[in-house]
């Protein structure tokens, strides 16, 4: 024979669990008692199932964050998928770690009483030539919880992650406040498309400020309070490879037609659920189009097509 053998694939679960140096079956059990959110009084979570188990130690693996001090740990969404959470722990540990940082810093406004308005955090790049700058808004983030009674550590806590999203391109992981409202948003599909991010020079509804590392101005809204789509929408299908219309939109005619072209072709060559979650979280279609539900559905149409051939096939 002239052909060399392929190595087995190792689970991501085995890769961990050698990682930290444990055995898989003790690292799965000590990780799934830890990685699970606190709940609120009267909340319980669902058990995260196998294949959303494998998709969090998959983000868990790729940040290089550890779920055993909770640096990061997950939501199970109403429906079926998990948010991967990430505590500020974590989000310090990311910045820190990342070979471009050069520092960050903190700037506040405050009222005549020294309660905090707002907090800028700065974040410098070793590669950039101008620092990048985000501001969060007490108003707008403050939540009647135990936590939020230490206004200020709170507010930098909130500056310093959204800022890092934008100064390192951090995707498909979320801090609390927002991982809870996603996680248990039922209707979060049928929410209509929100506007896209501006490009740099143009105007945007108020919102988030933003300092780019170009030094250009802009802002990002932060929802679109729009009411839901009638349900027989045409998100109902998902849209033909060749072309068809989702939702008015003609998906092929778009500038992300080649991601879904893509997806589709990826999660192709999975040949299992447990298959199509990594590729899923690999190419991470959710912070792809965050603030666009339309290509979100359409991802979620396609993933969901995938799984029901895969059901298909098992059933031959």
């Amino acid at each position: 024979m002239n052909q060399l053998a392929k190595a087995p694939r190792r689970s991501v679960l085995v890769d961990m669990a050698a990682h930290f140096g444990m055995e898989a079956d003790a690292f799965e059990m000590t990780v799934r008692a830890q990685c699970s959110p606190t709940p609120k009084k009267g909340e319980q979570f669902r058990p995260l199932t196998r294949e959303e188990f494998a998709a969090f130690l998959l983000v868990a693996k790729k940040y290089d964050l550890n779920p055993l001090t909770r640096e990061i740990f997950a939501y199970p969404k109403r429906g079926g998928g998990v948010v991967p959470i990430v505590s500020i722990d974590g989000w310090i540990n990311l910045v820190n770690s990342h070979p471009a940082c050069d520092g960050f810093q903190f700037t506040w406004e405050r009222d005549a009483n020294g309660d905090p308005i707002s907090c800028t955090c700065i974040m410098h790049r070793k590669d950039r030539s101008h620092p990048t700058a985000v501001t969060e808004y007490l108003a707008e983030c403050w939540r009647d919880t135990e936590p939020w009674k230490m206004k200020h550590r709170m507010l930098r806590h909130k500056a310093l992650m959204q800022c890092a999203r934008y100064a390192f391109g951090f995707a498909g992981i979320y801090d609390e406040d927002e991982g809870r409202r996603i996680a248990e948003d039922q209707n979060i599909a049928l929410l209509p498309p929100a506007p896209r991010a501006p490009r740099i020079g143009q105007q945007s509804p108020a919102g988030e400020k933003i300092q780019t590392a170009q030094g250009d101005a802009t802002e990002v809204e932060s929802g679109t309070g729009q009411p839901p789509i009638d349900s027989a929408s045409p998100l109902d299908d998902e849209p033909d490879p060749d072309r068809e219309e989702m939702g008015g939109v003609d998906a092929d005619s778009t500038p992300d037609a080649e991601f879904f072209d893509e997806l589709r072709d990826r999660l192709a060559e999975a040949k299992d659920a447990a298959s199509v979650e990594e590729i899923w979280t690999e190419l991470d279609p959710m912070a792809r189009f965050e603030g666009s539900d339309l290509d979100q559905e359409i991802c979620k149409k396609i993933k969901a097509r995938r799984l029901r051939d895969l059901e298909k096939e098992d059933g031959k």
